[in-house]
């Protein structure tokens, strides 16, 4: 699953990789993002893209359709084996892809000694790239409108492999710039889009991890200091 993640670098540095020849119709602040601890609820910046171009917008992490809303917290995770036919989904999966960059994101790994105390690790892109969670959520595809309630959205997971599984059994499923780029076209298909997500995701190969300090448990916790290596 991806239950925390880091967004920190400067908005461009997501942008540019995906090479869209389309406008962007969203302001794009110089500024880092600076976030190392994305926690759910929390507003985030997502990228999506209609008929006029591309849009970076902050949209809550967190989903549920208007008849579940209140039932349970928000879906922040999307099976990749069921999004585009559960009934929970399936509205979203036609009408709301989007992308979620990211630097990086945090899993906990229980000690077999003492299930209570578990470890912390990241995991990012070896080469130190950005990484492009595929999502789906409920927004408005016009863009710089307020977030009206019932909108969100869920990074879309699927099962770990090779020495991942060690960390978590599930992780989210991230897409090359290209395939992004794909995963965002308006016109993309549901059957085309299903194809991206199952087929096309990066292999495990293309990350590494290490340990990181249990601050990162505390949502109030913030910095570059979260994402370091720990001693083992």
């Amino acid at each position: 699953m991806c239950g925390r993640f880091a967004q920190y670098k400067i908005a461009w540095e997501y942008l540019d990789p995906i090479g869209l020849d389309v406008p962007l119709l969203s302001g794009v602040s110089p500024e880092p993002i600076g976030r190392y601890n994305v926690a759910p609820t929390s507003k985030v910046q997502i990228i999506h893209q209609n008929s006029d171009g591309l849009l970076l917008e902050p949209l809550p992490w967190g989903y549920a359709p208007f008849w579940a809303q209140g039932k349970r917290p928000p879906a922040i995770n999307a099976r990749v084996e069921t999004a585009a036919t559960s009934k929970f989904f399936r509205d979203i999966w036609l009408s709301g892809r989007c992308i979620v960059p990211a630097d990086g994101w945090y899993e906990w790994v229980a000690d077999p000694d003492n299930p209570k105390a578990k470890q912390p690790y990241y995991i990012r892109k070896a080469d130190g790239g950005p990484l492009y969670f595929a999502a789906i959520g409920q927004f408005d595809r016009r863009g710089g409108m307020e977030t009206k309630p019932g909108d969100g959205f869920a990074i879309i997971t699927a099962d770990s492999d090779e020495g991942m599984l060690d960390i978590h059994d599930r992780r989210p499923v991230v897409l090359s710039a290209e395939c992004a780029a794909h995963w965002l076209d308006p016109e993309l298909t549901p059957e085309e889009a299903a194809d991206v997500v199952h087929e096309h995701a990066e292999p495990v190969e293309m990350f590494v991890w290490h340990q990181v300090g249990k601050e990162i448990g505390n949502v109030r916790n913030e910095g570059p200091g979260l994402i370091q290596r720990t001693p083992a």
